[in-house]
């Protein structure tokens, strides 16, 4: 099994040893209503940066529900990305702009930020056609099928954002089954702030 590597400098690195020759074309898409709340805390700012260290970030897009707060949407432009408000349901309109992107041949990765097992399809159908995958999944409730569908993922948690290769299972809870398929995650090592 593979030791996790954790922290920004980590994360950076790790993606830094994955390139191809040149840099890649990114194409971000953030699930906004599944991932920007506060009881995540994710950090926009820090997803872009480990992101411009592998590749330029062409497209960068949040996707918002109609009740977004002026503030947010605000502060979602403030950081370069282009605010996407949908009146209808955003994970459509995002697997709709995802399949842009798989299309769209000045795009060479494909990189999501939620926690959601509905964009499986997307990032088969981004691999399937040749473009890197690389998901940023939020726990606690990240998809174990959506994490398994992506060539890289980064977990972002409490906090901290790591990247691991390999799992253990969370130790089990007395009068709990052990799980391994729908059970959470720990990391292998310390965890680092980002």
């Amino acid at each position: 099994m593979a030791n996790v590597k954790t922290g920004l400098n980590s994360i950076v690195k790790y993606l830094s040893t994955k390139k191809e020759t040149g840099r890649r074309s990114i194409g971000l898409l953030v699930d906004g209503p599944n991932v920007l709340r506060k009881e995540f805390n994710v950090n926009l700012e820090e997803i872009r940066d480990v992101l411009k260290e592998y590749g330029n970030v062409k497209i960068g897009r949040v996707f918002l529900n109609q009740y977004a707060s002026d503030k947010l949407v605000e502060a979602i432009e403030n950081n370069g990305f282009e605010p996407i408000i949908c009146s209808s349901d955003v994970d459509v309109r995002l697997a709709v702009e995802g399949m842009e992107l798989v299309y769209n041949p000045t795009i060479d990765t494909l990189a999501l930020v939620t926690r959601d097992a509905d964009f499986k399809p997307l990032l088969n159908k981004a691999n399937e056609h040749g473009k890197e995958t690389i998901i940023f999944g939020v726990e606690p409730g990240f998809s174990t099928a959506l994490r398994n569908s992506a060539d890289y993922v980064i977990i972002l948690e409490n906090d901290q954002m790591n990247y691991y290769d390999d799992y253990i299972p969370e130790p089990k809870k007395d009068g709990e089954s052990e799980d391994l398929m729908q059970g959470s995650r720990r990391k292998k090592d310390v965890l680092l702030d980002y």
